[in-house]
This record gives C-alpha cells, sequence and structure tokens, in this order.
C-alpha cells in the first residue's frame, strides 16, 4: 500500500520564483523613492496618473509580442474595474503619505494589509482561520498602532493615509484572486493600466488650474521627468515580477521573502532621505514582521494537515 504525493514544483522553479521575489524587495521601494523624489514639485495625483499611463504603454507591447487576446467575457469587465480603482485609490493614498512621511513608516502601516485579507476571508468569506491566525492579525494591529502615533504626532491625518492603502490593497487582492485564475497576467497589468490611466485623465483635466495641492497638474522640470517615469517603470517591473513568482514557487515560500522590502525601505529612505524610524516605530515594525511571519507559519501548518488529511490510500 502506498500514498499519493502531491505535486511539487521544481527546485529550479522555486529557486527562480525566489529570485524573482527578491527583485520584487528590491524594485518596489525603489518606485517608491521615484514617487516621493517627484512629490517635491509635482501633485499626488499626478504621479498616480503617471505611474498607470507608463504602465499601460510599457505593457502594450508585450500584449502584442505574446500574442495575448484582449478579448474579456462580460462578466468579467466590472472586476476589472473595481480592481483598477482598489490599486488607483491605493496607490493615491500611499504617494500622498510618503509625500511627508518617512518611507518605512507608511510601508509598514501598509503591511497591515494581510490581515486584513485574512480577517475578511474569516468574518465575510467564510473561510476556515484559526483562533491563532486572528490573534496574530490582532497583534500585527497593535504594532501598526505602534508606527502611527508617532506619525501622527508629527504629521497629523496624513499618518492614516497607509491605513486606506491598506484596507484598498487588501480588496485589490482578493479580486485579483478571482480574475488571476481566468486572464493571463500580462493581459491583467494592461487592463489595470488602461481602466486606472482612464479614470485619472479626466480628473486632472478638470483639476487644472483649481490650485489643488493634490490633483492641479504641473508641467514636469527637468529630472521630474524621471522620477515620473520611475515611477511608472518600477511599479511595472516589480508588480510583474510578484505576478511570476508567484506562478513558479508556492506562495507559503514566498510571502516571508516579501518582509524584505521594509529594510529595503529603511536603507534607501535613510540613504536618499535621512529618513530613519525611531525606537516607537522600529518597534512596531518588529512586531508586525513578528505577527506575519507567524501568521504564515500557520498557514504552513494549516496546509501540511489538509494534504495530510486529503492523501488517500492507493492499492
Amino acid at each position: 500500500m502506498s500514498t499519493s504525493i502531491p505535486f511539487t514544483p521544481s527546485t529550479d522553479r522555486i529557486l527562480a520564483g525566489v529570485a524573482l521575489m527578491l527583485g520584487f524587495c528590491i524594485t518596489a521601494p525603489l518606485l517608491d523613492v521615484a514617487a516621493k523624489l517627484a512629490s517635491g514639485s509635482l501633485p499626488v495625483g499626478q504621479i498616480t496618473a503617471a505611474r498607470f499611463i507608463v504602465q499601460c504603454i510599457l505593457m502594450a507591447p508585450f500584449v502584442w509580442m505574446m500574442g495575448l487576446s484582449l478579448r474579456v467575457a462580460q462578466g468579467h469587465w466590472l472586476a476589472l474595474l473595481f480592481r483598477a480603482m482598489l490599486l488607483l485609490g491605493s496607490t493615491f493614498c500611499f504617494i500622498a503619505a510618503i509625500s511627508v512621511m518617512p518611507l518605512a513608516d507608511a510601508l509598514a502601516i501598509v503591511f497591515v494589509a494581510p490581515f486584513i485579507v485574512l480577517l475578511v476571508g474569516k468574518f465575510y468569506l467564510g473561510e476556515d482561520v484559526g483562533l491563532r491566525r486572528v490573534g496574530a492579525a490582532v497583534v500585527g494591529f497593535v504594532g501598526v498602532m505602534f508606527v502611527i502615533q508617532p506619525s501622527f504626532a508629527a504629521f497629523g491625518a496624513v499618518a492614516l493615509f497607509p491605513l486606506g492603502t491598506a484596507v484598498g490593497f487588501a480588496f485589490y487582492i482578493l479580486v485579483t484572486r478571482g480574475l488571476s485564475r481566468r486572464m493571463h497576467p500580462v493581459t491583467l497589468q494592461f487592463y489595470t493600466g488602461l481602466i486606472a490611466s482612464l479614470l485619472c485623465l479626466p480628473v486632472m483635466m478638470l483639476a487644472q488650474g483649481t490650485g489643488s495641492a493634490f490633483l492641479d497638474p504641473a508641467w514636469p522640470q527637468g529630472i521630474a521627468w524621471v522620477w515620473l517615469l520611475g515611477v511608472g517603470f518600477f511599479a511595472t517591473v516589480s508588480h510583474m515580477m510578484m505576478t511570476y513568482a508567484l506562478s513558479l514557487a508556492p506562495s507559503a515560500t514566498l510571502a516571508p521573502l516579501q518582509y524584505l522590502e521594509l529594510p529595503v525601505a529603511t536603507m534607501l529612505g535613510y540613504l536618499v532621505f535621512g529618513d530613519f524610524p525611531n525606537a516607537l516605530t522600529l518597534t512596531g515594525i518588529a512586531i508586525i514582521i513578528g505577527a506575519g511571519l507567524y501568521m504564515i507559519h500557520r498557514e504552513r501548518v494549516t496546509a501540511r494537515q489538509l494534504i495530510t488529511e486529503r492523501t488517500v490510500p492507493l492499492i
């Protein structure tokens, strides 16, 4: 009597996935650096729009070269629109935050998103989530409060913007789960950029001359063009790296690596802007990382138990 052995990716595929996820952890903070540099002379709305316009332009040739179909099932358009709106809102909130906050502080707050996904999965979608993982999510929220408290005292209500990013990105992940099974990741990224761009452009046109600090566009001067292009370029590259990493290696293997984005952002924030988290913020970051890693550990344990329970003897 023997037992069935579940399929596992090859070592080469896993290593490639790990390399891509590490690439994501390096390139994603570069997007944040470019956005913060651009915010010195350009409004948040314009930087947000540039991020999606550049993504759309960069993805279009890949759709054509790969021979991918742009046909979308009628029932998927609403999900695509909702996905683009969630990412658009998340991006706007985050860029608004880092325009005044240190990168590491804002990013640490955004890392509450996996906890939100878990709690929504349990209490709204009815997913089987144990008390230990719920407890880890609660501890993660406590860590976020450690980060928000000094940031709120220093920067005011803008310190809450990363929470908006976390909530929007959490629901973006939930919507993406369904769409990723039905659409190629390159096509999905192209449509996200296209739809978000079409949503941004009318708003920017209407805001012209209003004097709005967030939306009234300004003509980029000199190196500001480089920062705008960098926002779109690094956003596109980092998200594609993460998408393909998840297609090559198990998410349980890759999820812990994403926390490397925090020390990279901290280092870049210090080198480029001279920002470094204070003791209370560092404590909060440590709590968030610890709670996130414990939650991932519990998900692995649960997954192994399910595999064991579903193993069917072969005669």
